[in-house]
C-alpha cells in the first residue's frame, strides 16, 4: 500500500467540470487553502458564515482552518460524513466546496457549503463547483435531497441556489458572529435540479462508496 488513497480512498476522489477539479483535502493541500482565505473572502465585518472563522487573526485562522479539516476526516463513517472539497482553478487553490450527511442511508439527503476567494468571484465559479458537488450526490451517490443556507442579505450565495432549482423552505432567526440575522433555507431535490450543459467526470468513485457502506 504505497498509496495513501490506498488506505483512505476519498484521497482518490476527483470530480472534475470543464475549469474546476474538486478533490477532498489533503495535508499537503492545507497551505494553499490557508493563503486562498488569508487573500480574502468577503467584506471586513460581513461575514456570510454563521460561525465567522474567517475573522479570526492571521496567526490563528491557519490553525483552526487544519484543525477543522482534519476533525472531520476523523469522525468519517458511513452514518455520518463530511467531504472538503477543494477547488482547483487552473492549478490554483481558490476555495472549498462541503457536502454533508448524517444518517444517509435512511435519509438520503445531503447539505452542502461553500466558500470561495474575493478574486474567483463574480465568474460563475461558485454555481459551477456546486453544480459539481450536486451531480456527484445525485447522480453517483443516490441522493434525493440537497439541502443549504444562507443569510437573506446573502443574495450571491441565494442567486446560485435558485439558479440550480433550489426551492425555498421556510427561515429562521439565529445570531450569527455579533448580529442577529435572518436565515434563508433551500431545498433541492433530483428531479428539480437544473442541470449544468456539462458532464461530470468522476474518478475514485468506487472506492469511496465502498468505504461509505454505500
Amino acid at each position: 500500500m504505497n498509496d495513501l488513497s490506498s488506505i483512505w480512498p476519498p484521497f482518490g476522489l476527483s470530480l472534475t467540470t470543464p475549469r474546476l477539479e474538486l478533490r477532498p483535502i489533503q495535508d499537503a493541500d492545507i497551505p494553499a487553502a490557508v493563503r486562498a482565505a488569508l487573500s480574502g473572502i468577503h467584506e471586513p465585518g460581513k461575514s456570510p458564515f454563521s460561525n465567522p472563522w474567517t475573522e479570526l487573526p492571521e496567526d490563528e485562522l491557519g490553525a483552526n482552518m487544519a484543525r477543522w479539516y482534519w476533525r472531520c476526516r476523523a469522525g468519517m463513517t458511513p452514518e455520518s460524513w463530511t467531504f472538503l472539497f477543494g477547488i482547483w482553478h487552473k492549478n490554483e487553490f481558490i476555495g472549498c466546496q462541503d457536502v454533508e450527511a448524517k444518517n444517509f442511508a435512511s435519509l438520503r439527503t445531503v447539505s452542502t457549503g461553500s466558500w470561495l476567494k474575493k478574486s474567483a468571484q463574480g465568474k460563475g465559479l461558485g454555481k459551477e463547483m456546486r453544480a459539481a458537488a450536486l451531480s456527484y450526490a445525485f447522480d453517483y451517490l443516490n441522493a434525493e435531497t440537497a439541502t443549504s443556507e444562507a443569510a437573506m442579505w446573502n443574495e450571491q450565495s441565494l442567486g446560485v441556489s435558485t439558479s440550480l432549482g433550489y426551492e425555498f423552505n421556510g427561515s429562521y432567526r439565529d445570531r450569527w458572529a455579533v448580529d442577529v440575522v435572518e436565515v434563508q433555507r433551500v431545498r433541492l431535490t433530483s428531479a428539480s435540479f437544473i442541470r449544468p450543459d456539462w458532464t461530470l467526470k468522476v474518478e475514485g468513485h468506487e472506492a469511496t462508496a465502498k468505504f461509505l457502506g454505500l
